[in-house]
Order: structure tokens, then sequence, then C-alpha cells
């Protein structure tokens, strides 16, 4: 054998940070093998893990176990009877294992043997099997950006966020869209004429009781206005608080345009989930708007010619 080949010595070290259950976990699920082998590995001062390694082997090997939260450490193979071993395996029969006095489990099946170069059991070659083990962890990693496997378990926290937002009237949460917005101010007109009217009749009793009905009628309908204006912003993902340009000059005269046609964001954003598909009441409610240009141009023809 060259000089150039080395072992894996473990000395029952972990690496900081790492548990002792946590590292006989990985090792079993590294090795594929029973608890029990690996159990054997602790408290026994320094067992050998593998033999006749080159430099880059030793090194994959390495980085195998590191990940796996153990600590062990490569060493060069003593040059004394080495080179015999190796002919007479290469020489004999293979039907014919060469004796070992050391035992070793294969990472594959957990089978203990003789310390070999193939388990006798399943068949594979026990350094080809760790390389391809090694590189699979490092293509693993990198690819999908998994933690090591001793790092703490990774979970979900909080509720999953709904497909659809809850749909609320008085209330400045959630979000709607343009159609709803336009079928909900149609709603809410369409409710304001109506105790307009019928407030209007509370003057004939008293012109005190008429004024308070009327103001009241007033602020709620005020509020329920700026309601549905946050949720339609909220849509758009703006912040309520923009509701203040309606109060600006000139500004406050176009703001409204820029409600009505802003398209709102496709999927969920800081205000919430989108809202809910629109139903046929909202796009009859919001078609109502194209008779209100419709019905003034008749008022305007219709009342001179009565007066």
């Amino acid at each position: 054998m060259s000089a150039d080949q080395y072992r894996i010595v473990f000395d029952g070290e972990l690496l900081p940070g790492v548990s002792l259950d946590t590292a006989k976990n990985n090792l079993t699920q590294l090795f594929k093998c029973d608890a029990s082998k690996v159990e054997r590995l602790f408290g026994h001062g320094s067992v050998p893990l593998k033999r006749e390694l080159s430099a880059p082997e030793a090194d994959r090997y390495l980085q195998a176990l590191q990940r796996a939260g153990v600590q062990a450490r490569k060493e060069a193979e003593p040059t004394k009877g080495i080179a015999l071993t190796i002919v007479d395996y290469a020489t004999v029969n293979p039907s014919e294992t060469p004796v070992r006095t050391e035992q070793m489990a294969c990472p594959k099946c957990g089978h203990t043997q003789p310390t070999a170069i193939e388990c006798c059991r399943c068949g594979i070659v026990i350094e080809k099997y760790l390389a391809r083990q090694a590189q699979l962890g490092e293509t693993s990693l990198q690819s999908r950006s998994i933690a090591h496997p001793y790092a703490p378990p990774r979970a979900e926290v909080g509720e999953p966020t709904a497909e659809y937002s809850t749909l609320k009237v008085f209330t400045t949460q959630g979000r709607i869209g343009r159609l709803r917005y336009l079928a909900w101010s149609m709603a809410l007109m369409a409710a304001a004429l109506g105790l307009l009217f019928i407030a209007s009749m509370t003057f004939a009793a008293s012109a005190v009781l008429g004024m308070i009905v009327t103001g009241v009628l007033g602020i709620g309908f005020l509020l329920v206005s700026v309601q549905i204006g946050v949720q339609r912003l909220h849509d758009v993902g703006w912040s309520g608080w923009f509701m203040l340009l309606y109060l600006v000059p000139v500004v406050g005269t176009f703001f409204p345009l820029v409600v009505l046609l802003m398209p709102g964001n496709t999927g969920a954003n800081r205000f919430g989930p989108p809202q809910p598909p629109n139903s046929s009441a909202v796009k009859i409610l919001a078609a109502l708007w194209l008779l209100v240009p419709i019905i003034g141009i008749l008022t305007a023809i219709i009342l001179p010619t009565y007066q």
C-alpha cells in the first residue's frame, strides 16, 4: 500500500452544541444500522471507522461525520503489512474473505463482519457508498437549503392565511374591489335617500327634531362612507389615512377617480387576503351607476318643460 492512504478514527467526541442522543440518531441514519451498534462507538476509546482511504475520500468521510454532529480525525495508515493485504485480497476468490481481527458494521445493511472493502451480505463497496452518501448530502444542502441534521426543527408559526377576506361593511378592516365599492356606495346612497325622506317628515312635527334627525343621519352616512373608502384603499395596498386627501383642494377633486379606477392587489397584502369573487347582486348594483347620468340628463330636459 502506498503511504498516501488514511483511516478514520473516532474517539467519542461531539461537535459543540450537539447532544449525545442527536449524534447517535444521526449516525444510525448515516450508516443505516441498528442503534445498538452505534452505542458501541461511544465509551470505548478510539474506534477506527474506516481504513484504506485516499486523502480526498477521507476528507469526504470526515465531512459526512461532521454533518452528523461528531468529531473524528484522519490518521495515516501504517505501511507494515498493508501491501500484502491488498495483494492477497486481489488474488483470492471472491467467495473467500480475508480474515481480519477488527470488526466493522456495513453502513447500508448494518451487517457486522471483519473489516473489508465490500459487505458480504449486501455486496456494496463501502468506500464508494460512503462517498456517494456524502456527495448526496452536500448536494441536498446546496440545492434545497436544508439545515444540518442536528439543527433545531423548524415549524410554521401562526395560523395559515385565509384564501379570501371576510366582508364587513361597518368596519375599517378588510378589503373590497372596485365593483364592490360601487355596489356598496349605491346601496348606501339608496338607504340614505330613504332615511332622508323619513327625516323630512319629522319637520312637519318639529323643526328642531327634523334638524336633529337629519344631522344624525348625515353623520352616519359620512361614517359609513369613510369605512367603505378605507376598505377600498386597503385593496390597493394604501393606508386608510389617504382618505384625508379628500380635504385637500384640487387633489380632493381627482382623488375619488383614483380610488375608483385603481386596480387592487391580486394576492394578499399587509391588510389581509383579497375579497371574495363578486356576486351577481354586486354586479347589478354596480351597473346601476350607469343610470345616474341618464337620469340626470332626463331631469335636465323634463324639468324646464314642466316649469
